[in-house]
């Protein structure tokens, strides 16, 4: 079989075509939008958990891919994307998409070790402590109004009633009740004045913090429920991520030269 020259012709800029129409998933007044952010969108939404990939989960990315194509050639037709204030908020994204992705980087290449992260666990276990406190207190703001309540205390006034004039509107209404917390959840002179009391006494002196004057009543004590390792990793692996990115960047600010 032959090919007359002009079929042939017609055949061949079919057979290149193919190939660019595959790269986009329309095209929007002359302008193409790329199969590839598509794909981009349905891998982050498959990511997160929202969606399976599907036939109908790319043809609702393609009609929400299109519709903002719209608008974004309106914006610019209607000189949106010349604004001082979009062009600054364009060069923020751009510098976040840019760290974001060095940071990205950084942390594969320096990984936090499960040695660090064992070793921050242990130090929080030992800084929390054995034991877990149900505390309650009453807020004012003089020492002459705290010793005015521990006054009342030993008068008979029950510590609910009195707690109701407390600063601490939180618990004022809850008879000053703090839940139960760990020592190390409270300023030290605070944890130190409930510690050193026994399960229904209450603190015999204020309690100076900087919120003001406290009186402290302990209801109960028992054995800490920490949470195990395994439940608190992930949170604690964040966290030294951002200590090793904040070094880095203090490491990055001594080296430049800021005028």
């Amino acid at each position: 079989m032959t090919f007359k020259p002009a079929r042939l012709l017609i055949t061949l800029l079919a057979a290149v075509a193919l190939p660019v129409v595959a790269q986009n998933i329309a095209v929007v007044n002359g302008k193409p939008i790329p199969s590839s952010r598509a794909d981009a969108v349905v891998k982050q939404v498959v990511a997160q958990g929202q969606q399976p990939d599907s036939p109908q989960l790319r043809e609702m990315i393609k009609k929400d891919l299109i519709g903002r194509e719209v608008l974004m050639q309106e914006a610019e037709k209607e000189g949106f994307g010349k604004d001082a204030a979009v062009k600054q908020q364009i060069e923020n994204a751009r510098q976040a998409i840019i760290i974001n992705a060095m940071v990205g980087d950084f942390l594969k290449k320096n990984p936090i070790k499960d040695s660090d992260i064992k070793a921050e666990y242990d130090r929080f276990a030992a800084q929390a402590g054995d034991k877990e406190y149900h505390v309650r207190h009453i807020l004012v703001s003089t020492e002459a109004e705290a010793k005015d309540i521990i006054a009342k205390l030993k008068g008979g006034a029950k510590f609910e009633d009195l707690a109701k004039a407390s600063k601490d509107t939180g618990s004022a209404n809850n008879g000053g009740d703090l839940d139960w917390a760990t020592p190390s959840s409270f300023p030290k002179p605070f944890s130190d004045a409930f510690v050193a009391l026994q399960k229904g006494q209450v603190t015999q002196t204020p309690v100076h913090t900087p919120n003001g004057f406290h009186v402290i009543k302990l209801d109960d004590v028992r054995p800490a429920k920490l949470p195990t390792l395994e439940e608190v990793k992930p949170q604690i692996t964040e966290a030294l991520q951002q200590k090793k990115l904040q070094a880095y960047q203090e490491e990055m600010v001594k080296k430049a030269k800021v005028k």
